[in-house]
């Protein structure tokens, strides 16, 4: 079945999972999220978020489609932009990297590599905008709280590596290859190509080039193209000159 991966919008927001649509575990500090939850307002809170992210930095999600139906999603966004990142226990997140905050997939569709397809979603979105380094607070034990936070062993499964390691949330890093780089390592590849192909060039025939002369004698001048003089004289007789 097709699947293709969409970034993340007010216009397709809605498709998030209910419970993620109106989860603010990340966007917002937990003062302020226990409070919208009371209030009954998590849903504003998440949308007037994401508007912001993306006024203000850009796209910050991605959303995969199989069939046409959502399967899954991914968030990220800096570090200033995710208030709970503040209250983990292995932050603080660097300042070059972005985080990403949460990834989820729906249950039907688990097991078909659409968590590893957001990932790279991600990847190739923040390389193109020239993000050193992704960042990703991990769960040691997940399933037994809240999964709003990616399951540790998932994200070194994709490629991070730990960096603040904790006994329930460590927090993890992918360095990302900027597009300088990928640029010089085509340009040596093509390089390194071009050296190990000969073309073997052929040698033009010297062209005669006159120079003048006493009256009825032509000087002609061979140029080799060796850069080595070779002048010949060739001694013309004029039309009317006697022999």
């Amino acid at each position: 079945m097709s699947w293709h991966v969409a970034a993340l919008n007010l216009d397709n927001l809605g498709d998030l999972p209910k419970r993620c649509r109106n989860c603010v575990y990340w966007e917002l500090s937990p003062a302020l999220a226990d409070q919208a939850e009371g209030y009954g307002t998590t849903d504003l809170e998440k949308e007037a978020w994401l508007s912001e992210v993306l006024l203000e930095w850009g796209s910050c999600g991605r959303v995969v489609y199989v069939g046409g139906a959502p399967a899954g999603y991914v968030l990220f966004a800096p570090p200033a932009s995710v208030p709970r990142a503040t209250e983990m226990p292995t932050g603080p997140v660097s300042a070059d990297a972005v985080l990403l905050t949460t990834m989820q997939v729906l249950p039907e569709f688990a097991g078909e590599g659409l968590g590893r397809a957001l990932t790279q979603a991600v990847v190739k979105e923040l390389t193109r905008r020239g993000v050193k380094a992704v960042e990703a607070f991990g769960d040691a034990r997940p399933g037994t709280e809240a999964d709003c936070v990616m399951p540790a062993d998932f994200l070194r499964s994709v490629g991070f590596k730990t960096v603040r390691p904790h006994h329930r949330w460590p927090r993890l890093r992918m360095e990302l290859r900027s597009g300088l780089e990928w640029k010089s390592d085509v340009e040596a590849a093509l390089e390194q190509l071009f050296n190990t192909v000969t073309i073997p060039m052929q040698t033009p025939a010297p062209v005669p080039v006159a120079t003048p002369a006493r009256a009825g004698r032509c000087h002609v001048s061979f140029l080799p193209t060796d850069g080595s003089s070779d002048d010949r004289t060739d001694d013309l007789r004029g039309r009317g000159e006697p022999r």
